[in-house]
């Protein structure tokens, strides 16, 4: 199957432009960051979007969406002239907003006055959704901070593997974890773990190196590098070999 050349070897920045700014100190328990893409192309052109565990907040051609957690890949297509503002929020941040488990968001995009009433504005930018945002402040959540912080210990601690060893990590049962991902993440620990070990694995293949495959998948905790590549493959939508192309 023929490749798009836009795709192959960093040739997306010659056709897009990203920034990313952080919240204000008030906004900072529930935002993570808020960013800008802009694109321009002649033809369309497929987009691979591969989830965190953020729920995101959308501005795009006067439209604002809330968006839940994606269990798995998304492609979206870019055509023409355009740009789109977000808010990612942090893991666990978008609860206190939404007043009921994130779980209900997972796989889902929902117009965003049916969960924050009033008027979104129309020309979104980080003071603009700040002041939207900062008018339906939710009182603070320490169970979204304790999911923040379960997330954080996933993603900087490359030896969590499994979700025992992370509930011995953070002090709480296996089953306390689970409840606590499904109200306030929205989805699994199992998930998050899987994500951010297989972040490590594009870590590799961005510095360009050569990857001892076997080795790696041992590593991140894998019976062997099929299970590694199967893994891959479903949450990038394509396998590791196929993805390094991109780099």
């Amino acid at each position: 199957m023929a490749r798009d050349v836009r795709e192959l070897a960093g040739a997306w920045r010659r056709f897009q432009r990203h920034a990313v700014a952080a919240p204000s100190p008030e906004l900072a328990p529930f935002v993570e960051r808020y960013w800008m893409v802009s694109w321009e192309y002649d033809e369309p052109y497929r987009q691979l979007v591969v989830p965190y565990p953020n729920v995101h907040l959308t501005f795009l051609g006067g439209t604002a969406t809330v968006r839940g957690v994606s269990s798995g890949h998304q492609y979206r297509v870019l055509a023409g002239r355009g740009s789109v503002f977000g808010v990612a929020f942090r893991p666990g941040g978008f609860r206190p907003f939404l007043g009921v488990p994130v779980s209900t968001l997972t796989d889902r995009a929902v117009p965003a006055r049916e969960i924050l009433p009033g008027e979104p504005p129309s020309r979104p930018d980080v003071a603009a959704v700040e002041r939207y945002l900062r008018s339906r402040l939710p009182e603070p959540d320490p169970r979204a901070e304790e999911a923040a912080r379960i997330v954080a210990v996933v993603a900087a601690r490359p030896t969590v593997l499994r979700v025992d060893a992370l509930a011995r990590e953070v002090g709480l049962t296996v089953r306390g974890v689970q409840r606590l991902f499904a109200e306030y993440v929205g989805v699994g620990p199992k998930w998050v773990i899987r994500r951010y070990r297989l972040r490590e694995v594009t870590e590799r293949l961005a510095s360009g190196d050569a990857v001892d495959w076997a080795a790696l998948a041992a590593e991140l905790g894998y019976a062997d590098q099929a299970h590694l590549t199967r893994d891959f493959t479903a949450m990038f939508g394509e396998p590791p070999t196929w993805y390094a192309a991109r780099y």
